[in-house]
């Protein structure tokens, strides 16, 4: 063999590398990525804040896991949203609404979702204030 022909065949492996290179990083799907990363990070510090005021005014709710049901106890009368996370899937994340009126707890039922780590971010007003809770579960 020559010098033509080797140079001509090193050159085809190499573009045939290179392409098989932009064929396959067109079929591996998009990176998960949160597409409301700034706005977030604009809204933290009000975040930073609800959760402040849970420290200092004892208002840690008690999250308790049953069967089917999660009971979530407040220390106050509260109104607001309960949202249950799953880390490995953002397509099975699932809110509740929550009203205790005069009792303080509040049952939520989790018997459709699926077994294992979930976070649950609870938010929620009593009196005129805000608060916000976060807590890893396993279901």
């Amino acid at each position: 063999m020559n010098w033509g022909k080797g140079l001509i065949l090193g050159m085809s492996v190499f573009m045939l590398f290179i392409l098989s290179m932009c064929f396959y990083m067109f079929r591996v799907p998009a990176d998960e990525y949160d597409h409301q990363y700034y706005e977030k990070g604009l809204g933290f510090n009000a975040d930073f804040a609800k959760e402040r005021q849970v420290v200092t005014d004892h208002a840690e709710p008690k999250v308790t896991v049953t069967v089917n049901t999660v009971i979530v106890a407040f220390t106050a009368p509260a109104t607001g949203t309960a949202k249950f996370i799953r880390p490995s899937s953002a397509s099975q994340d699932k809110g509740y609404a929550i009203n205790t009126r005069t009792q303080n707890t509040v049952a939520l039922p989790v018997g459709q979702l699926a077994k294992g780590r979930w976070h649950i971010q609870l938010e929620w007003q009593s009196g005129k204030k805000q608060y916000l809770y976060q807590q890893e579960l396993s279901l």
